[in-house]
């Protein structure tokens, strides 16, 4: 019997290369359509073009930006100037308010980055949902760990770019191992129902377990694969006493019932066995709700499906400038903002202000700085610690009190 050949002659698996990437060749062909008839006119205006949304698919109205750095390596070597938010910046909207706050202005000859549109929505507006979700859940769970387990739910090649963005938003660790290589972090995690499943025996597995991997992970056990989740934490103690640092539930939804009730059953009888010391952390289909419902019983979260496929925040890229008759012009299509615009935040309310950029604003501090000038990258690339602690920050200061976002334009 011949070998099945492959689907596709340069590469395995369907996914781009960086170099086509960079090359913007994962555009639009509509972008391309639009270039050739500028070249055929000779016509290649000036614009200054901005990346934004006006609404978020929550209730409230804040999120966080990731995918700048990205964004701007698309970018850099081209002849353009851009303006961005920090990378892990909280942006506002203001769902009755056509008003929004750009994250990047982009200055160039539209020839030059026509093409660049479609990649570079597609780098923040996957990052940016990734970390609004985490952060949104970690506000909730608080001083309670997040892990991000949701790798497995995405195409494998850009699993660094979600656990990348669900640790800048707030999440404690990542379960992906080339991920948590590529971010210089340990990866964390547990065990898969099937270790179990393989012994046909809890203790037995849970034993393997023990033995074969570095003492330095903490012995974590899985209880809910074959008797019920307090059955099988009081055997976990049992088998690996004072060695025990958790139990894990991952319960699925159609078999749990009320889960708060299970972890509190759980709670119990650990306490009555000496194991109260034994924290409890729960995973399985979890998102806000269930966080909100279990934070104040439970040690920790594995968060999976609903962190790294949350809802997409819809990035645009338009134009709000061109230079015409000697100046930059204020232009834009039916519905958007003609202008340039900075954003201007009190840092201590989170209170935000936008307006035209020439106008200026005094005494409050500008979002919107210089990353790329002249093709060069111009500011410094903050390490991942610094974004989320950034982001941990501004946090705080959500739970506390509601952004605001207003605007002037005169």
């Amino acid at each position: 019997m011949p070998n099945t050949p492959y689907d596709l002659e340069d590469r395995i698996f369907w996914t781009a290369k960086e170099t086509e990437i960079k090359r913007a060749e994962t555009t639009d062909i509509y972008y391309e359509y639009a270039v050739q008839a500028l070249k055929e006119d000779n016509f290649n205006p000036r614009v200054i073009m901005e990346v934004y949304t006006r609404n978020i698919p929550y209730e409230d109205n804040w999120g966080v930006v990731a995918g700048i750095y990205e964004a701007t390596k698309l970018l850099e070597g081209l002849p353009v100037n851009v303006n961005a938010m920090e990378e892990g910046e909280v942006f506002l909207t203001n769902r009755d308010s056509p008003v929004y706050e750009p994250v990047m202005q982009v200055e160039a000859n539209y020839q030059d980055i026509a093409v660049y549109e479609n990649p570079l929505l597609g780098l923040i507006c996957t990052a940016s949902s990734v970390a609004t979700k985490a952060a949104r859940i970690k506000k909730i769970a608080g001083v309670r760990e997040v892990i991000s387990f949701g790798s497995r739910r995405v195409h494998p090649s850009i699993t660094p770019t979600i656990e990348r963005a669900a640790y800048i938003g707030g999440c404690d660790g990542v379960s992906n191992v080339l991920a948590a290589r590529m971010m210089k972090k340990v990866a964390v995690g547990t065990m898969p129902h099937a270790l179990v499943l393989c012994y046909g025996d809890q203790k037995l597995a849970w034993k393997a377990f023990d033995k074969a991997v570095d003492p330095h992970v903490p012995r974590i056990l899985l209880v809910d694969t074959l008797s019920d989740e307090k059955t099988e934490s009081i055997m976990a103690y049992e088998t690996l006493g004072k060695k025990l640092t958790a139990v894990r539930l991952d319960t699925p939804a159609s078999r749990r019932g009320d889960i708060r009730k299970i972890v509190e059953e759980v709670r119990w009888e650990l306490g009555v066995i000496g194991a109260s010391n034994v924290k409890i952390f729960v995973s399985g289909g979890l998102d806000e709700a269930e966080v909100e419902e279990l934070k104040d019983v439970v040690d920790g979260f594995g968060v999976g499906t609903h962190l790294s496929t949350p809802p997409t925040i819809d990035f645009n890229m338009k134009i709000v400038e061109v230079f015409s008759d000697g100046n930059m012009t204020p232009r834009a299509k039916r519905g958007d903002l003609a202008g340039k615009k900075q954003v201007y935040r009190d840092s201590e309310k989170l209170e935000d202000v936008v307006t035209l950029a020439a106008r200026g604003y005094d005494g409050k501090s500008a979002l919107l700085k210089p990353i790329i000038e002249n093709g060069k990258i111009v500011r410094r690339f903050k390490s991942l610690d610094e974004i989320r602690s950034d982001v941990m920050e501004k946090l705080e200061k959500i739970r506390r009190r509601k952004p605001q976002l207003k605007w002037l334009t005169s």
